[in-house]
């Protein structure tokens, strides 16, 4: 039953006969047809689209592009507007070549703001704790930050980049702590990230990472907690000592260079003395050897020249002197024995 408004007799609810199948299909097709045509020809549009579009990509000024092709490393392309196969054939991954990562070991930072949040370091101890040198222990928390210096290594011949990082970390820091003592580690912090820093590099190297360091930093170390009072009785034991060797020190500079200026005071006279003793003996050896040459000369004269020079050093200190003559007998000549002065 059909509606008819053009029925002669104005009835709408006539009976109409059945509809033409074979008309009905053949328009049908004929709208399938035309509707394929269209399809394929959008489906073509859109492949080329496609293709077009996965043949050109975009790299941003801080990154490279690393290409695969068929999975395997291509080339590395800079900054720009660049081209590839489309995708199937190559791919490409972004790698932010001038970004400084950051990875801390014994401590995490929750939220970098005015007031950095951190986690609890009790939860990260076992990453900081190691034992120096002269068997004590000490938390040393580091950070280290770095850069991706090649991207194809850093992407294609490490599985886990971060994480051998991190391993390599522990163990350069570990080797370094042990070959010092707990008060070198507590005060050369920068003297151990500086060699600490050199050997990391070298691991990295070795296992090509890809990685470049920027910076390796030693935080505040310390000593664990039960063991805090014990290491401060051993500080204070140890400042003591360092007083009473400066003490000693500023005692043994005072004495002992004075003791040896009065020694070499000493030296000084001794020598000067030795030198006046020896001029002198020499100078009275030469006088007696020109005496004996003019003596040789003239032994008489000399005898008595001697002689007279003698006894005119010699009477002079003799004070009150009395001269007899054998000859004469009796003391009739010392009448005068209780006068002052001289006689003779």
């Amino acid at each position: 039953m059909a509606w008819n408004d053009d029925d002669d007799n104005g009835n709408p609810w006539q009976k109409q006969g059945p509809p033409d199948v074979d008309a009905a299909l053949k328009k049908l097709k004929e709208q399938f047809k035309n509707s394929g045509y269209t399809g394929a020809i959008v489906a073509a549009i859109v492949v080329i689209g496609l293709f077009a579009f996965s043949c050109f990509f975009s790299v941003q000024a801080d990154e490279v592009g690393v290409v695969q092709r068929f999975g395997k490393y291509s080339r590395i392309v800079n900054p720009g507007l660049n081209f590839k196969w489309p995708a199937g054939i190559e791919k490409v991954t972004l790698v932010k070549e001038q970004k400084v990562y950051e990875e801390e070991f014994g401590s995490r930072t929750l939220r970098a703001a005015v007031r950095t949040q951190y986690a609890p370091s009790s939860q990260f101890e076992n990453e900081s704790l190691m034992l120096t040198g002269d068997l004590n222990g000490a938390l040393v928390p580091w950070i280290v930050q770095y850069r991706i210096g090649d991207p194809a290594n850093y992407l294609f011949k490490v599985k886990n980049v971060t994480n051998t990082l991190r391993d390599l970390s522990e163990a350069v820091m570990r080797q370094v702590i042990g070959d010092r003592t707990i008060d070198e580690v507590i005060s050369e912090r920068r003297e151990i990230a500086t060699t600490a820093e050199k050997s990391l590099q070298q691991a990295l190297n070795d296992a090509e990472t890809g990685i470049t360091l920027v910076n390796l930093e030693l935080k505040r170390t310390t000593v664990p907690a039960p063991v805090q009072p014990s290491f401060n009785e051993v500080n204070q034991a140890q400042q003591e000592k360092e007083r009473m060797i400066y003490e000693a020190r500023e005692a043994y500079n005072k004495i002992i260079p004075e003791a040896k200026g009065e020694a070499e005071r000493n030296i000084k006279n001794a020598e000067g003395y030795a030198m006046e003793r020896i001029n002198r003996a020499k100078g009275d050896a030469n006088r007696f050897l020109l005496q004996w040459k003019e003596y040789s000369k003239a032994k008489d004269v000399t005898r008595r020249r001697l002689y007279l020079e003698t006894m005119g050093e010699v009477i002079p200190k003799l004070g009150t002197k009395y001269i007899l003559d054998p000859e004469k007998s009796g003391l009739l000549p010392l009448l005068n024995l209780g006068e002052k002065g001289d006689q003779k």
